[in-house]
Order: C-alpha cells, then structure tokens, then sequence
C-alpha cells in the first residue's frame, strides 16, 4: 500500500508530550524548558491541525535514566491493557511524515521507516528491540484517522521504577493541567510506578497546586 505523503496520524502523547510546548520542540525544534537537550524538529515545522484529549487502558510507569531530564525517569506504558487502567493523553494530528520524525527524535535520531499498516493490522510492532520508545501501538480510530503512540518494546514485568526529576513531572502536570483540576492530578499520580513510594506527599503537592 503506498502511503499518500499528506497522510495524517494522531500521535497520542502520555509524557512529557502532554504538555503542547514541549511536544512543538519536536515539530519546529528547540530546547524545552526543564531539559538539557536541544531537539532537532520535524523536516516539516508545521503545526498539528487539531488536538484533544485521549484516555488510554495501558498502565503508565517511570523507568531508565534520562540523560536530558536529570538522568532520572521518563514515562513508559505497558503492553497489556486493562479496563480499569487511566492514563492521561494528549493526541496531536500530524503528518505521517511528522510522526515518523519524532518516533526517530525520541530515538536519539534512529533512522525510522514505519509501516504503520502492520502495525494496525498486528496491534503493535517492535521496530528495534534495544531502542527506549522501539515498539509502536495502534491504539484505533478518532475522525477517520488512526491513532498511534509509542513505548518500550517490554512489557512491565521485571522493571526497575525510577523516580522522575522535578522539571519532567512538572512538564506533564503543565500539560494535565490544561484538562484537569489539580486534585485529579494528584490523585492520578498516587497509583504511578516510579512516583508511588518515590515522591513524598509533601513533594509532590509542591509540583501540583
């Protein structure tokens, strides 16, 4: 199937994408704020043509060591769903070619070549095994256009939680912040792997209200 060039996708975003001034730093390029890297941009700067919020069922945890974010915890979904399961998102409509060039930025610039019509037909794909956000997720349809976001290519099990820094939660409750009242978020944050156990109650108010 060949792929018209003007191909739109929806990128839902459950990080730091959430938050709309962070995720332009992947569109027109840029150093977001709270980060110590300055991104790259897509080869084509124009803006997502809609927005809105999404809910997904995959669980949302915090793992690895982030170099720009403090080498501390960046945001992961699991691969197995559950009907009682809410993560937040924000999806974006963008270009498939825009989509692609930020699946290759959030890959420290891996050369990307997705079919995302596998993906839609198998779930999901695994484009590198080794790679932090190498597995896509179709996650299905909204106005005639598919959805997609991406993760981690393992599952939950065996993960070592890690504790986010202050300015990349304070990135995502920014962009939460746009749909939701402050205690939603605190109480959402309750229950998050990597933020469970790790923020003290005081701390993590601090960020929030």
């Amino acid at each position: 199937m060949i792929i018209m060039k003007r191909k739109y996708v929806w990128y839902a975003s459950y990080g730091s994408n959430i938050n709309t001034d962070r995720f332009l730093c992947y569109i027109k390029g840029g150093k977001p704020e709270g980060s110590s890297k300055v991104e790259t941009g897509c080869k084509d700067p124009s803006l997502p043509i809609a927005s809105s919020t999404f809910t997904m069922k995959f669980p949302l945890y915090f793992a690895k060591e982030a170099a720009k974010w403090e080498s501390k915890g960046v945001a992961f979904i699991g691969l197995t769903p559950a009907s009682d399961c809410v993560t937040y998102s924000k999806k974006y409509l963008i270009t498939l070619d825009q989509f692609n060039d930020i699946v290759s930025q959030e890959n420290n610039g891996l050369s990307i070549d997705l079919n995302l019509d596998e993906v839609i037909k198998e779930g999901s794909k695994v484009f590198r095994s080794n790679a932090w956000y190498g597995n896509v997720l179709y996650l299905g349809k909204e106005e005639g256009y598919p959805i997609f976001t991406f993760t981690a290519p393992w599952d939950i099990q065996g993960v070592e939680w890690k504790k986010p820094s202050h300015p990349y939660l304070k990135t995502i409750i920014k962009g939460l912040l746009e749909d939701h009242s402050n205690e939603e978020i605190y109480r959402y944050f309750l229950s998050k792997q990597g933020i469970k156990g790790e923020f003290t109650d005081e701390e993590l108010r601090s960020l929030i209200f």
